[in-house]
């Protein structure tokens, strides 16, 4: 696949996509995460933060390890670790308006919840531009990059994945919807080359001047 010109469905992440990693947005989310683990699981220090990156290279997300392996309610986690300070994060008018001239469809789908991305949007200015908002609630509490956490969300939303494209900074993220034929593209400061990526790009704003002119 070589562009995009057929695409009228534009699914973004969030964290680390809409954003860039520099602003450090989802240390403060891992920080609090340890702490909740420690908590929860009256585990030291070390020990939580090794089960949160543990559970997210084994579950794809540290809340679906922790319900797996502990039967925790996702609710107060989620509600905990992203109780966050938003100030470090600014508008993107450029963005905004690349966004915003994409034809056709756009929406958000985290594995963050959804009132949490609200807030993403609001800081980075990009509030009411996305059609839809969808967290890993609307799938159940079932992440990315499981399929059934994709089927979940894409058929609430009516995606066509022939039509559609997904911006993603974590590229197991990407596998699925390629699998489904959608058009897919990693956001990330460094690129990883794989045969589920369809483009690249370590600036997210100058990638879709290049699909349309705002």
């Amino acid at each position: 696949m070589t562009n995009l010109d057929h695409v009228s469905h534009w699914v973004f992440d969030l964290d680390n996509t809409l954003y860039p990693p520099e602003m450090r947005l989802f240390d403060q989310i891992e920080i609090r995460m340890t702490r909740w683990v420690m908590t929860a699981l009256n585990v030291s220090e070390p020990e939580a933060d090794r089960l949160r990156a543990l559970y997210w290279r084994q579950y794809g997300t540290t809340l679906a390890g922790l319900m797996r392996e502990h039967g925790v309610d996702p609710g107060p986690y989620l509600d905990d670790v992203h109780n966050i300070d938003f100030t470090v994060l600014t508008p993107d008018p450029g963005l905004r308006a690349h966004i915003a001239a994409l034809p056709g469809r756009r929406i958000v789908y985290t594995n963050g919840c959804a009132p949490y991305a609200e807030k993403v949007l609001e800081a980075r200015g990009l509030a009411g531009l996305f059609d839809a908002v969808y967290g890993v609630e609307h799938a159940g509490f079932l992440p990315k990059p499981e399929k059934a956490a994709f089927d979940a969300v894409f058929a609430l939303d009516r995606v066509d994945p022939s039509r559609a494209a997904m911006f993603e900074d974590d590229t197991r993220n990407l596998i699925e919807p390629h699998a489904m034929g959608m058009g897919t593209i990693h956001v990330a400061p460094m690129a990883a080359p794989a045969d589920h990526i369809h483009h690249h790009t370590a600036d997210l704003a100058q990638f879709l001047s290049t699909l349309v002119r705002a």
